[in-house]
Order: structure tokens, then sequence, then C-alpha cells
């Protein structure tokens, strides 16, 4: 099969899937209630002990940036909130290795790690993180029916993401995803609505390619109290 360039045009996400998925109740309720257990990979636990260290010496507010990417998305963001850290995760070493600082400018408050948020919520609600914001930017739509476990919602580490509360901000350019977010929250006890996303400054390459493309972006943004 050809492979795309990164230069044609993204496709629309398309799905076998037409409305919220039957078992997004069930299976949002089920993961409120049993706790996930699956072991910590190694590498998740060096990378979380690297952001503790980094954080005993920034005494400040943390934003984190899940599924960042190249991590532009997270230098943004760190010159967006200058007087809060900004810890971006992705579980791809070679898109973290595409990360460019660009400008002569200096932003010192961010981090990049490797890691995999299933570990990464996990280790950091045990150790009583509570974010300022959590960002997720674009995530793999997963938009096959069957896929509903691989979905941020659906996931058995959905809880961990309540518990690390914050302000939370989630957009794609699938609407369906960004309702059954919501969807998920408003079970889980709190106030969340799909809305249209229309952005004045584009913060990640998906973000600029799906814009330029005229692309419908969605959003969803919900405050936790992670204290609930």
């Amino acid at each position: 099969m050809k492979k795309r360039s990164d230069n044609s045009p993204p496709r629309e996400v398309t799905s076998n899937q037409s409305d919220l998925h039957p078992n997004l109740a069930t299976t949002v309720n089920k993961h409120l209630r049993h706790r996930f257990q699956k072991p910590y990979a190694d590498h998740n636990i060096e990378a979380f002990k690297q952001a503790c260290a980094w954080l005993a010496e920034r005494p400040s507010p943390i934003i984190l940036d899940s599924f960042c990417g190249t991590g532009e998305s997270s230098r943004q963001l760190a010159r967006q909130f200058p007087s809060a850290v900004v810890i971006g995760v992705d579980k791809s070493a070679a898109r973290l290795q595409r990360h460019q600082a660009q400008g002569d400018e200096i932003v010192d408050n961010y981090l990049l790690l490797r890691a995999d948020v299933d570990d990464f919520w996990r280790l950091a609600a045990e150790a009583n993180w509570r974010l300022q914001q959590h960002y997720l930017l674009y995530p793999n739509p997963w938009p096959k029916s069957a896929q509903l476990q691989y979905r941020v919602h659906g996931s058995a580490v959905f809880p961990a993401l309540l518990q690390l509360g914050g302000s939370v901000t989630l957009r794609s350019n699938w609407k369906l995803y960004v309702e059954e977010f919501a969807t998920a929250l408003t079970l889980a006890g709190y106030k969340a609505l799909a809305r249209p996303y229309l952005p004045e400054k584009t913060i990640t390459a998906f973000e600029r390619k799906y814009h330029l493309a005229e692309q419908a972006l969605w959003e969803c943004r919900c405050a936790i109290n992670s204290g609930s």
C-alpha cells in the first residue's frame, strides 16, 4: 500500500458507528466501579520519577499535555501559561524526537516524556497530583465500533483522569468522540458538553492540518473537582 504524503489533505474520520456506542454507559460505569490493576511498565515508572524530580525544583501549578506528539502543543501551552509548568507525555519516542524549539525565545517551563498514559495517569493519581489543567488534543479516535476500549472514555484508565482533576480539555475532528467523552464525564457526575471549536491559533500539527482542510473541530471542556 502506498504511504500517504505528509502534505496530503487529512482524511475525515470514517466509522461503522453512527451514534453513541451502545455499550458506552455500561463500560464507563464498570470502570468507575473497578480499579485498574494492570502492572506498571518499568519505563513508565522511570519517566514518572523523572517528572517528579523535575517538579520538585519547580513548585508551580501543573498542566498535563497527554498524547503530546512532537511536543509542539506543550511548548505553546508553556508560553501561554508562564506561571505554570507543562508536562507533555507521548508513547512514541520517534514523535518526541521531532520536537523543535522554534525561534530564539527560551521556554524552560515544560518537560517532554516518553510514557504510556495508562501508567502515567495512575502513577500521578496515586502520588496525589492535582492538575490545574489537562489537555487531550486529537487523540487517536479508534473509530471502529469494536475499539471503544481504546478511546480515553472507554478505557479502564478513565477513572485516573478524573482523580487528577483540573480543567480538562479534549479536542478532536470526530464529533462523536467528543460527544462520547462528554457523556462519560456526565455519567461520572460532571457537567460536560461537546461544542464546535474554531482555533484562533492552532497549537498542534493535527489541529493545523484539520483547520486548513476546513474540517469541523470539536471540543469538550470540563472542570473536574478531584475531591468529589
